[in-house]
């Protein structure tokens, strides 16, 4: 196992908690708000988290949503995940929306909003040239797979900007 990467954290707010894991082997270590707020249906806010870090070079941190509060409140970040970079030295904010359509949601202060994932990012130099290296999914994008329900079995696929979607059928019978 390796050693945990030390994380410099300053609390912007004194009462707020130390991000935190919240069981043996979690990715996640918990942020919370610092405001309460409510969120009708459709509306999104910033909310602070009253604390920020100085990450070793070589490290990101990235803000994830909370799979608790998106199944049962509807509660999804915008941007998610958040990308907090080595050199951000401000204060951790996150962009939550709520998705419900007919219910609102409320934080208190010191609610579990998101969770924050420190990764080792590498640092890459970027080569022109004028073709790339074939591959075997070569330039099939969203939904080249197939896999979904949605596609239209009907005609055994569709075709959106030069990509050919599977149909999940043509997929079950090995076509």
């Amino acid at each position: 196992m390796r050693s945990p990467v030390d994380v410099l954290i300053r609390l912007l707010d004194p009462d707020v908690p130390i991000p935190a894991y919240g069981h043996p082997g979690d990715a996640g270590a918990d942020l919370v708000t610092t405001e309460a707020a409510e969120l009708a249906p459709g509306e999104r806010v910033v909310l602070p988290t009253g604390v920020s870090i100085a990450l070793p070079d070589g490290y990101a941190a990235f803000v994830h949503p909370r799979s608790g509060l998106a199944a049962r409140c509807g509660v999804a970040l915008v941007n998610a995940p958040g990308t907090v970079d080595a050199g951000y030295r401000g204060e951790i904010k996150v962009i939550v929306v709520n998705l419900d359509p007919r219910e609102s949601v409320r934080f208190e202060r010191f609610d579990r909003i998101a969770q924050l994932v420190v990764q080792q990012v590498e640092k890459v130099r970027f080569h022109e040239v004028a073709e790339l290296p074939g591959s075997a999914r070569a330039e099939g994008g969203f939904g080249s797979t197939g896999g979904h329900a949605a596609v239209d079995v009907a005609e055994g696929g569709i075709t959106h900007g030069g990509n050919s979607y599977a149909s999940v059928v043509s997929d079950r019978e090995g076509q």
